[in-house]
Order: C-alpha cells, then structure tokens, then sequence
C-alpha cells in the first residue's frame, strides 16, 4: 500500500512530535536502569540508538521535503508566462 504524499507528511510529523520523545524516554530509562557503562561505549549506544528508531520510518520519510509531486506547478516567480 502506497502512502500519498500527504499521509506521510502528517505521518512523519506524528512521529517526530510524539513517537521520537516516547522513544527517547525509553531509551533514557532502559539506559538509566542498567549500570553505567564506560562513557565511550555508552556514547557508542546512544549514537547507534539514535539512527536505529528511524529505520523502520525511512519510507515514510523519504521524499517529504521535496515539493508535492502531485500538484502540477502554475507560474513560478521569474519565469516568463507569456503573458504581458
């Protein structure tokens, strides 16, 4: 099933406001459960965590910050319209 532009830009938008703090609260609590690791493997954990929670996302994010592509463009500011 193919999202429309549109779902996945509002889709994208739930998942930065909403999942992404709920994810990070998750990890800082699961982190702060454990024993504290030596700070260069805990650095470690938290940079591959933080490219880890967009895996699952990347097609909804991909493309969201081009132009809609199934607008058709009018007339662009600079461009000759033929018009005078």
């Amino acid at each position: 099933m193919a999202l429309s532009y549109r779902t996945r830009r509002r889709l994208s938008l739930l998942i930065l406001i909403v999942g992404l703090p709920l994810y990070i609260a998750l990890v800082w609590g699961i982190m702060g459960a454990l024993d504290r690791p030596p700070i260069w493997l805990e650095f470690v954990i938290y940079i591959v965590l933080g490219f880890l929670w967009m895996l699952p996302f990347k097609f909804v994010f991909k493309g969201v910050g081009q132009a809609d592509p199934d607008t058709h463009p009018v007339d662009q500011p600079g461009e000759q319209s033929g018009r005078r």
